[in-house]
């Protein structure tokens, strides 16, 4: 099977890497982390012209129509190079929702301006009691004359505290557990009755936990069918599954690199630390964990693209061994890099805590693999 790059993902591949690398450095990377949004409103706006926004979106509903190998290049290229702005939060979960499931006037005005960058917004999933179940979901929206009225609390809710627009779960029927009953809908985030706390996340990101109080939510916000919001959000999320780890793999081969670079500068007894043929060994321990996460990535892009019937179990199994992969890597990184590796002055250990948060949005390694043994195992009782 052919996996090289189309000439258009090559394009899209090169134009981003250059973008990079001659605006996107570490020193100004830690000065955009440090302002309040925690981004660069200036890159971002500079997404928006490039089109990268609308790479994933319809065509129909005013994007490029990209695939989710497109995203993958971009994503990686992002992870490779710690870029901070919220792709994941506003195009691949937000704007995503908002173009399969929403149909109204105002859906296509958030929609428009998410595109042209003029737009921020969130996905409000999940819950402190949620343990990265998107079906766990207490928040509840009962009826009114007029629409809903939403009560509820969300938690870590990325880009929550800059978004003007949140795309919410809440319960119009069913139990806290129960995949029917769960609804998505789309919300002012300035509306009254809605707190938003900030919260600094250690990769430097924003992320927010937010309370709603009796919020009014006119039946026109919703997006999708009533109480069949699981069908809406499933595929979007095994989408930015993909996406973010892709986005692991670009950390991890920036890992790799930089740590092979060290140890050919670094000396001990008057010779590269690089020559002694114990860490090579590490160093190629380090490759393999990286191309294996590359191996299981693509398999998982093709047999989503191809529809097969395992791809969601294949998307699960990619996040559990790819999150377990980051890790060593990580850690080889920090332990072969020294002290120093932990320091705010190097970005290796950035490279880390985002590979640390990364592996942790909808499903750690033990979540991934826990969720991934339930699903084969309903497989083998379903099939007698």
């Amino acid at each position: 099977m052919d996996f090289s790059l189309s000439e258009e993902q090559a394009l899209l591949q090169d134009s981003v890497v250059k973008y990079l690398e001659s605006n996107y450095d570490f020193e100004q990377r830690q000065q955009t982390t440090a302002t309040d949004p925690g981004f660069s409103r200036e890159h971002w706006a500079n997404f928006a012209e490039f089109g990268w926004l609308t790479i994933p979106i319809a065509e129909d509903r005013g994007g490029y129509g990209g695939r989710v190998e497109d995203v993958a290049v971009v994503m990686e290229a992002f992870g490779r190079h710690l870029v901070v702005e919220p792709y994941l939060a506003n195009i691949l979960l937000a704007a995503q929702l908002i173009a399969r499931g929403g149909s109204t006037p105002t859906h296509e005005t958030v929609l428009e301006g998410l595109l042209d960058g003029s737009r921020h917004a969130a996905l409000a999933a999940f819950e402190r009691q949620s343990r990265q179940n998107l079906c766990n979901v207490t928040t509840r929206a009962e009826r009114d004359p007029n629409g809903f009225r939403l009560s509820g609390q969300k938690v870590l809710v990325g880009n929550g505290a800059m978004a003007d627009t949140l795309i919410v779960t809440a319960r119009t029927g069913g139990d806290s557990l129960d995949r029917n009953g769960l609804s998505v809908f789309m919300l002012d985030a300035r509306a009254p009755g809605i707190v938003r706390t900030t919260i600094p996340m250690m990769d430097g990101t924003r992320s927010a936990n937010i309370e709603f109080r009796d919020v009014a939510v006119d039946a026109e916000a919703m997006l999708g069918t009533l109480g069949q919001g699981a069908d809406l959000l499933e595929p979007v999320v095994a989408e930015a599954q993909i996406a973010i780890c892709a986005q692991l793999l670009g950390c991890m081969d920036a890992l790799f690199r930089k740590t092979v670079e060290y140890t050919r500068t670094r000396e001990q007894f008057g010779v590269p630390i690089g020559s002694f043929q114990a860490l090579q060994h590490r160093m190629v321990d380090m490759f393999m964990a990286t191309e294996q996460s590359r191996s299981i990535l693509y398999r998982a892009i093709c047999e989503h693209q191809q529809g097969e019937p395992g791809a969601s179990q294949t998307i699960i199994a990619m996040k559990a061994l790819i999150a377990r992969y980051a890790r060593q890597v990580s850690t080889e990184a920090i332990q072969l890099h020294g002290g120093m590796g932990m320091t705010d002055e190097l970005d290796i250990g950035h490279y880390v805590k985002t590979s640390m948060v990364l592996t942790q949005m909808f499903g750690n390694a033990d979540a991934s693999l826990r969720a991934f043994c339930e699903a084969r195992y309903a497989d083998a009782a379903r099939l007698g």
